[in-house]
């Protein structure tokens, strides 16, 4: 068997390499593929021009890297942390700028500054504006439904507006400006009140001052005189009480006097005490102290009023 297994294989081999046909046209022509000249130059500068670009990109990012001094934490003075972007030094930004919050170190101050104005504004989730504070180089304007200004540690309400009022909860409200306050309407406070060593002057140059309280006004200088004047007439009146002058010395100046005299000054050197009368009309008059009353109530004091 292993004899007649040789012999098949031999006969294989010789069959196969009869049958080995050669190929026409394989050997008759070769053709080089392959760049010469002009090209092979073009294609050498092309590669030369690339490494050298590759190279000067590589050493302007090595700069570029450098000068901002980039990091894993952020770039040069911009650091990135789990709190959000802290920016070292002075930043400008040429857009809008959309935070949460905006805050400065512990030992230095944080200041906004720009060409025109700095405007901080308050949007909903709608995209609507709700608030909006503009500082400008004439004045600042605040644009809101409430404005509140709160004491140090956020407790307590010191000033408060809205479109229909405005309150202050201080304790004491001071003007210091030469020319007073103004006011086009009127004022509700308990208490008006000047500096120790300042006059308080009330004053309406064209109309009248009018104080009016339900319980009563007081008008009191502790150490020092109270003047009242009008250039017409003063008048004090009580609808239900009673007026009260309650002092160690009451004086009435210019009084008139009730008498006829020669002049004022030869009538004040002969007499020297006086009675005080009254008209019916309520007009106060002096008239020369005698035993008697000498009030008359057809005087000619009380005639002319």
């Amino acid at each position: 068997m292993l004899q007649r297994s040789e012999i098949t294989q031999e006969q294989f081999i010789l069959a196969s390499q009869s049958l080995h046909l050669q190929r026409p046209g394989c050997d008759a022509g070769v053709y080089p593929v392959g760049l010469y000249g002009w090209r092979k130059r073009c294609i050498y500068f092309f590669l030369l021009l690339l490494l050298v670009t590759m190279i000067v990109n590589l050493a302007l990012t090595v700069w570029i890297i450098k000068v901002m001094n980039f990091s894993l934490d952020g770039m040069g003075n911009l650091q990135l942390n789990q709190d959000g972007i802290r920016l070292e030094g002075i930043s400008e930004f040429l857009l809008p700028l959309y935070v949460n919050e905006i805050q400065s170190r512990r030992d230095s101050l944080l200041v906004l500054r720009s060409e025109k104005n700095v405007t901080l504004n308050v949007r909903n989730d709608q995209g609507q504006l709700t608030g909006q504070l503009t500082v400008g180089p004439e004045a600042v304007e605040a644009q809101c439904q409430r404005l509140e200004v709160r004491s140090k540690d956020g407790g307590k309400l010191l000033f408060t507006a809205t479109e229909e009022e405005v309150i202050m909860t201080t304790e004491k409200f001071t003007i210091t400006g030469s020319e007073g306050a103004v006011f086009g309407h009127s004022v509700e406070t308990p208490l008006i009140q000047s500096r120790a060593s300042e006059d308080l002057k009330l004053e309406s140059p064209t109309r009248t001052l009018t104080m009016e309280a339900p319980r009563g006004v007081e008008v009191s200088a502790a150490k020092g005189p109270l003047k009242v004047s009008g250039r017409k007439d003063l008048q004090l009146e009580s609808t239900e009480g009673e007026i009260l002058l309650d002092a160690n010395t009451i004086q009435l100046g210019s009084l008139p006097d009730g008498v006829y005299a020669a002049s004022p000054t030869q009538a004040s050197h002969e007499q020297a005490v006086y009675e005080v009368c009254v008209c019916p009309s309520g007009k106060i008059y002096l008239s020369p102290a005698e035993s008697t009353s000498t009030c008359q109530a057809m005087s000619n004091i009380c005639l002319w009023s």
